[in-house]
């Protein structure tokens, strides 16, 4: 058990630096157009990756960096990429809202607010078509469950019993908007009941939580029940995107969740006694968030004959 935690301890901090390097970078001009952090909800995506197989398959929306290193894609092609960079995983000309991996099972940040609810569905089609067992997990915010797209994609799911675990990161607040003014109904883990679509709400500050209903969830799919809503009840510490200064909330209410249910610092104490484990993790993440930034300062920027290329796929 507690080399479990220890790796959910690497990996949510990684991302949690990572992240922070990130917003460091925006601010210095290195990182350009829109870049949207995962800071605080790093226990959603790293409980949930602990459950997936070698053919599931993952799909998200913009905030998207955190659910990219947890898929184990590597930091310095994931930073490469944030900077524009020709080796970055999307050979810089995707940024930090465009990125895939196939090898890696991930499928994207999608910029288009709730555009992963049906392409996620589409995965899972192809699941099912391939026989593979596989189950996609689709990760969409509280902001985007109020989309039509999302009841649409409900529907097909449910009629064709699609493998798909839709997530949903309720951060509080959609831009700048909370839940509460934009939401009629705070369960929204319940919204695909109509289709016959069970769902759970679940604390998405803690890892272990999160790795449990998972595990229910993508059992669930397995067995060929179809869908299944898990409602992540989480936060994020900094605004929608870098350009927000998040106004909309008080700095009291950051610092009282900061403070009672950060998800890194509660695993920390589930950990007493292998302070010295934790200390190497955290030296082993400096040294190699500092190896991805210089990996992706010392990439070349893609050629200008490198414009219209990568923009087709021929069936």
């Amino acid at each position: 058990m507690t080399e479990e935690l220890l790796r959910y301890y690497r990996q949510m901090l990684l991302i949690r630096r990572f992240e922070e390097k990130a917003g460091q970078f925006y601010g210095m001009g290195l990182i350009g157009g829109f870049c949207h952090l995962y800071i605080g909800q790093e226990a959603v995506v790293v409980g949930l990756q602990a459950v997936l197989q070698d053919k599931d398959t993952v799909i998200t929306s913009y905030r998207d960096h955190g659910h990219m290193l947890a898929c184990g894609m590597d930091p310095k092609g994931v930073m490469a990429e944030l900077m524009g960079r020709a080796d970055g995983y999307s050979k810089g000309k995707g940024g930090s809202m465009h990125m895939f991996s196939r090898e890696k099972g991930f499928f994207g940040g999608h910029g288009i607010v709730g555009a992963q609810a049906p392409i996620g569905a589409g995965l899972a089609f192809a699941h099912n078509y391939l026989g593979d067992g596989g189950v996609t997990f689709a990760y969409f915010g509280d902001g985007a469950a109020n989309q039509g797209q999302v009841y649409e994609a409900y529907n097909m799911a449910a009629l064709w019993k699609l493998p798909v675990v839709y997530v949903i990161e309720n951060n509080r607040y959609g831009m700048g908007t909370s839940v509460a003014r934009a939401a009629a109904g705070s369960e929204l883990f319940r919204r695909g009941e109509a289709y016959g679509i069970p769902g759970k709400e679940v604390n998405g500050m803690d890892v272990l939580e999160v790795k449990k209903a998972g595990a229910k969830a993508a059992a669930h799919c397995r067995a060929g029940k179809g869908p299944y809503i898990l409602e992540m009840d989480t936060y994020r510490y900094r605004g929608h995107s870098m350009s927000d200064p998040a106004n909309y909330r008080t700095k009291e209410e950051v610092s009282k969740m900061r403070k009672e249910n950060d998800p890194i610092e509660n695993l920390k104490k589930k950990l007493a006694g292998y302070e010295e484990e934790l200390n190497n993790i955290d030296r082993q993440i400096k040294a190699d968030i500092a190896g991805a930034v210089d990996f992706a300062q010392s990439s070349p920027e893609p050629a200008p004959d490198q414009l219209y290329t990568d923009i087709l796929v021929e069936a």
